[in-house]
């Protein structure tokens, strides 16, 4: 099966996403996954610490690095946003045209930064997947920089998700302290199935700087636990195995 968007809709459309387009691919064949579909989310943190992330266009670069990726396994080339912090901030869809400084836009319309709360920006991708009517698999690229204040929250949130066709990809950017990021670990070896049905989430360190991270390694870690879960998804008939075409 090929990618859900031609290399040459991308070349007209979105020629600069051609580099991240292609890259992407080698990643998707590396992990077994080329040509799968799933629809494609990217929740962004907007607690006060992320501020000079937003500034320095550290988002903006991870939303298009998600937008190349998502070309190859989501055929309306459109990324739903949630931004977070205490509550839901916002949300919005990233796309083929127009997404040149298009963060920094949402962004700054959004208000103050709040805190640390996942849950509720769990919530809201859980609503938008269940309000779209599709049982396609879906990626949800979480960024954070911190644990949430509400942990348990999270937690539940998390198992009760495990059931749905979502897997989580948790991504901490920052200080590599394991006092800060403690808690993602902890969601990332949440028991099977004494606490959620399936393993759902993945998490990794981009560190201070994830503009440092290599596009071909950034894809790596996207991806390195996703094709366990479809695999394991689809076995115990969360996630619908496609039909043959």
């Amino acid at each position: 099966m090929s990618s859900a968007v031609s290399l040459t809709k991308i070349e007209t459309t979105a020629p600069g996403l051609v580099d991240l387009y292609k890259t992407a691919a080698i990643s998707l064949r590396k992990h077994a996954v080329a040509g799968e579909r799933a629809a494609v989310y990217l929740v962004l943190d907007r607690s006060g610490s992320m501020r000079p992330y937003y500034k320095d266009g550290t988002v903006q670069h991870l939303a298009e690095q998600v937008l190349g990726l998502a070309a190859h396994l989501d055929d309306d080339g459109r990324v739903p946003l949630v931004f977070f912090s205490t509550d839901v901030d916002g949300t919005a869809e990233f796309g083929l045209t127009g997404y040149r400084g298009r963060i920094a836009e949402l962004h700054e319309g959004l208000g103050h930064m709040g805190r640390t709360n996942y849950h509720w920006a769990m919530d809201a991708v859980i609503d938008h997947y269940l309000a779209s009517g599709t049982r396609a698999p879906a990626l949800v690229v979480f960024q954070t920089d911190g644990g949430p204040t509400s942990r348990a929250a999270a937690e539940r949130y998390l198992c009760k998700a495990a059931r749905l066709p979502l897997f989580w990809q948790f991504v901490g950017f920052g200080d590599p302290d394991e006092r800060e990021f403690a808690f993602l670990h902890k969601l990332d070896d949440l028991a099977v199935p004494a606490k959620r049905v399936v393993d759902n989430a993945g998490f990794f360190h981009a560190g201070r700087d994830p503009r440092a991270l290599t596009d071909a390694r950034l894809y790596d870690l996207l991806l390195q636990e996703f094709p366990e879960w479809l695999a394991a998804s689809r076995a115990l008939g969360v996630t619908p195995v496609p039909e043959a075409s």
